[in-house]
């Protein structure tokens, strides 16, 4: 008789690993990405140029990466030893970063380990999937990773400040080691409740949705778009507000702070609506919340509107970011590959950002047709997602009505 394993957060000490591996992974992250460019034209003498070509090689990496390991890892249905390889290779990563002197060096290296190194809070998210745990708790430990990316940028922006560009590599050393180790006590703690299973216990209900391949292309077209936006507004905020606004450069660090700030209790909040509402449901008024916002900053002209219209960016990303993840594993029963097209959705969206932000210089309404255009894309991505809904619902009788086997 075939069982599914056990919540992880059932594991002696994983209720505190979960959360701990989510943190750290959060943090490598939000150490790392930040502190490239950075690094490049300082340690490397990169020209911005440079910087922008060495980036988008080592984004298609990651992104050939988030398809390739979670591949392996759905035929295997382990998603711990690739997690704890993607922590090796970091503490590989940061160690030939610090000796390599040329960029094209450096370009090799990012491409080789710097994109499988990239995949290891996908495999933490497909583990949680494929051991049966709720969309709650998935949301969860997504908030947990909205934590560390509040604090992660500031630190690492005061180990440079204090140390130099070098000591970054340190820190993400250090915490590369603590990936490896809590990965290595989850792997012991997966093993031993793997051979205590009682056979007799059911497994978790697990939720699937029945969108079809249509519905699935449709839904991922969806999250391209609103990846996008997201990506365009957290970026070009900082342009924006004295450009166009007029208001001091500091105020857009306070949205984009007091943003960061109110993702993490929207997330928890949202983890639990899960549990009474439908994904596709809850994605729905995200995207209403990201039209207003989106079309509230266009129309900005001081900081306090600008402060307050951070709740509604706040619920937006917790669609986006949380529950999205969440309907990408119902509507694709293989934990790894939808983790990993899910977080592939988010390259693709950073990718179009790009000629969304030069949209603000090319029209009559200058750098408010930015916002314009995202505001009028996440509908799109809105009326998506509602074609998607329809497409399952009609999905369902007809496979209800179909002859049994």
């Amino acid at each position: 008789m075939t069982t599914t394993p056990p919540d992880p957060r059932t594991f002696p000490l994983n209720r505190f690993l979960v959360p701990t591996s989510a943190l750290m992974w959060g943090l490598q992250i939000a150490f790392l990405s930040p502190s490239l460019a950075l690094m490049f034209s300082t340690l490397y003498g990169a020209t911005t140029a440079e910087i922008g070509w060495v980036l988008a090689i080592y984004n298609v990496s990651g992104f050939i990466a988030s398809l390739v390991v979670p591949a392996w890892a759905d035929r295997h249905l382990d998603y711990l030893r690739p997690m704890l390889l993607s922590g090796a290779l970091t503490l590989l990563l940061v160690l030939v970063l610090a000796v390599v002197t040329t960029l094209p060096l450096v370009t090799i290296v990012l491409v080789v380990v710097g994109g499988p190194a990239g995949v290891g809070i996908s495999m933490l998210f497909a583990h949680l999937r494929h051991a049966g745990a709720r969309p709650s708790q998935i949301v969860d430990t997504r908030a947990i990773v909205s934590v560390a990316w509040v604090a992660g940028p500031p630190m690492a922006t005061l180990i440079i400040g204090w140390f130099g560009p070098r000591a970054i590599l340190l820190a993400i050393g250090l915490v590369a080691l603590a990936n490896i180790a809590t990965t290595m006590l989850m792997i012991r703690g997966h093993r031993a409740a793997l051979s205590a299973d009682d056979p007799s216990t059911p497994a978790p209900a697990d939720e699937e949705l029945p969108l079809g391949k249509i519905g699935v292309v449709l839904v991922t077209a969806a999250f391209v778009l609103l990846q996008a936006t997201n990506a365009t507004s957290m970026s070009f905020l900082a342009v924006y507000v004295p450009q166009t606004v007029g208001i001091d450069v500091v105020w857009a660090g306070v949205a984009l702070g007091v943003a960061a700030g109110l993702e993490v209790p929207a997330l928890m909040i949202v983890g639990r609506l899960t549990e009474r509402y439908s994904s596709l449901g809850l994605i729905v008024t995200s995207c209403l919340a990201g039209i207003v916002y989106y079309l509230g900053v266009a129309a900005v002209t001081g900081p306090f509107l600008l402060i307050a219209l951070q709740v509604l960016n706040a619920w937006c990303f917790a669609g986006i970011g949380g529950v999205g993840l969440t309907l990408f594993q119902q509507m694709i029963p293989r934990p790894g590959l939808s983790t990993g097209l899910y977080m592939n959705t988010r390259r693709v969206g950073a990718v179009l950002s790009g000629p969304l932000i030069v949209l603000g210089g090319a029209t009559v309404l200058g750098q408010r047709a930015t916002f314009f255009a995202c505001a009028l894309l996440t509908l799109v991505g809105l009326l998506i997602i509602g074609a998607a809904g329809r497409h399952s619902t009609s999905r369902a009788p007809a496979e209800s009505a179909a002859p049994a086997r």
